[in-house]
């Protein structure tokens, strides 16, 4: 440790008595008057460097300066007619003045409501109040680094989607401006976090197959965080591909943190190919993401996912007298045992290995004991601290550029808190649960589980030299109905239990996973609508492409042997 400086006592606001309070709070005293005074002088001498930098003027990189666009920089509020899934948070029209590439040009996105997008507020689904200082809400003065990628390219970013409140839900019923529709079941969850995105991105790829609805504006592809699963659970109840791609692979600066370890950022999209295009387009080192690691490609090394993926989709299409381009797929045993998997949902995905089969493909179960335990490590691995990084606003240790106008309040006042116990118990949950745990464990049971997590990659690393990529069911039951809000706590999130038990352990250990839709049943309460199924591909690390591969190969074998 060093100390810059002894400072003066003149401008200080604290006292011996600080000190004190200091100790006590660590649960000692110091007993001595003249130790005392000399850790008073001491405080006081930090005291006036961290008053010295919270007056001194912010620094925005000049990386996520908000690029210049065609006319200005305008959002507005979508009116209620307009957004009757509730899934646009703002609304905007932002196209690049000047666009590097054609890879997006035209195309409409939606970024979640997690990551900045210059001009416009990030709400992170919560109240303002619980956000910055004056309770309005924080207007971003960045371009996250995918936005700037997005809007480089030609997208037209169409504004920011809703998320679930602090993104801790993997259903849509949490978000503060109310709960997000399954585009085929008004009142039905869209899956969340990224709720708003996945649900928008559904309805456009409806709309295209025929299906006429009312769903206002919407758009062709989407953005999305997942650190339990946030787009792979959404892309599974509404139907659509969602990935999670390698950890390191796509930059997280920009967006609000739940806990480093588990930030991903991931493209939304109903079809193979825009998820390559996406992927292609946000992927690559940026310098200022600290989850980024000597593996994280340079922006000109980025794999050409798109190409890749044609290339592919030739080889497999080509006459049975050429070489085929088959994939070893290993169903992952202990995936398909997990509690609340609903039968539907583990026989559709189980038939999966038909269509695989019928394209080539050796198929055969892998059993990964370590898999059931994914869930607790996950949880032990993170929850201690989750509230740090989520509610507080801290950095992740390493030097990292956290979204500047993203100010929480901590301790959250009684009416932040009441509103967020009413909005999201989960997110209370994690509150208490930082608290519980440094409490009664301590630091060293959060060290402990990192070193589960490194036992749980190595066994999905040992399983991926043996195939070439997994299958898991995704979402473990069809969208089900939003909860009473005015019920207990317990039974409000009761839908909630187990969602992610196939997803989670992935973003923990850092493969890349996607969400594949794969068929389709009824309900009873609705038989006439069939609601989506979605499976799970997960692949070796930094092998985002053998998953999309992995992908089409089903989408072909869908054709050749109907399930």
């Amino acid at each position: 440790m060093s100390v810059i400086s002894i400072g003066g006592k003149n401008l200080s606001t604290i006292d011996k008595d600080t000190v004190h309070q200091l100790a006590a709070s660590l649960s000692v005293e110091i007993t001595n008057a003249d130790d005392a005074d000399d850790y008073l002088v001491l405080l006081r001498s930090l005291e006036s460097v961290l008053q010295y930098v919270e007056d001194a003027p912010d620094y925005i990189h000049p990386e996520l300066r908000p690029q210049a666009v065609v006319g200005s920089r305008e959002y507005w509020k979508p009116r209620d007619e307009d957004n009757p899934m509730n899934a646009w948070n703002f609304r905007c029209n932002f196209v690049s003045s000047n666009p590097t590439s054609a890879l997006l040009r035209d195309r409409t996105v939606a970024i979640k409501d997690n990551i900045s997008i210059g001009g416009i507020p990030t709400t992170l689904g919560t109240f303002a109040e619980a956000l910055s200082r004056d309770g309005s809400p924080p207007i971003s003065p960045i371009d996250s680094s995918v936005v700037s990628r997005i809007l480089s390219a030609g997208g037209v970013v169409r504004g920011s989607s809703t998320c679930e409140n602090h993104c801790a839900s993997p259903l849509s019923f949490t978000s503060a401006s109310g709960p997000v529709h399954h585009p085929l079941l008004h009142g039905y969850t869209a899956g969340g976090s990224s709720s708003g995105s996945c649900a928008m991105v559904a309805a456009y790829a409806l709309k295209q197959q025929g299906l006429s609805r009312h769903w206002g504006d919407i758009v062709e592809l989407g953005i999305g965080s997942d650190q339990a699963g946030s787009v792979r659970i959404p892309a599974s109840f509404t139907g659509i591909y969602g990935l999670k791609p390698t950890f390191g692979l796509v930059p997280y600066t920009g967006a609000a943190s739940m806990a480093p370890m588990i930030d991903h950022l991931g493209p939304i999209a109903s079809s193979l190919e825009d998820i390559a295009t996406l992927l292609k387009v946000i992927a690559g080192f940026d310098g200022l993401d600290p989850r980024m690691t000597p593996e994280s490609p340079l922006l000109d090394q980025v794999k050409d996912y798109p190409q890749i993926l044609t290339d592919f989709r030739t080889k497999i299409r080509s006459s049975s007298t050429q070489p085929r381009a088959p994939l070893r797929v290993g169903f992952l045993t202990e995936s398909f045992a997990v509690a609340g998997l609903a039968p539907v949902v583990r026989d559709t995905v189980r038939l999966a290995a038909k269509a695989f089969q019928a394209a080539g493909a050796e198929v055969i179960d892998v059993s990964i004991p370590l898999h059931s335990d994914g869930p607790i490590i996950w949880t032990a691995s993170t929850r201690p601290s989750m509230s740090e990084s989520l509610c507080q606003g801290k950095t992740g240790g390493h030097l990292s550029y956290l979204p500047p106008h993203l100010q929480p309040h901590w301790p959250p006042s009684q009416r932040v808190f009441d509103l967020q116990s009413t909005s999201n118990p989960a997110l209370v949950n994690i509150m208490l649960s930082g608290q519980f745990a440094h409490r009664h464990f301590g630091p060293s049971i959060e060290a402990k589980a990192h070193r589960k997590v490194l036992e749980l990659r190595s066994a999905y690393d040992k399983a991926l030299r043996e195939v070439d990529v997994l299958i898991t069911p995704c979402a473990p039951t069809l969208a089900m109905p939003h909860p009473d809000p005015q019920s207990r706590i317990l039974d409000r999130l009761a839908s909630s239990i187990g969602v992610t038990s196939n997803t989670c352990p992935f973003n923990v250990t850092g493969h890349p996973a996607l969400s594949v839709p794969c068929g389709s049943a009824a309900t009873p309460e609705h038989p006439d609508v069939r609601l989506p199924i979605g499976m799970q591909i997960i692949g070796r690390r930094w092998e985002d492409e053998t998953v999309l591969m992995a992908a089409a190969l089903f989408e072909e074998g869908r054709i050749a042997a109907p399930m």
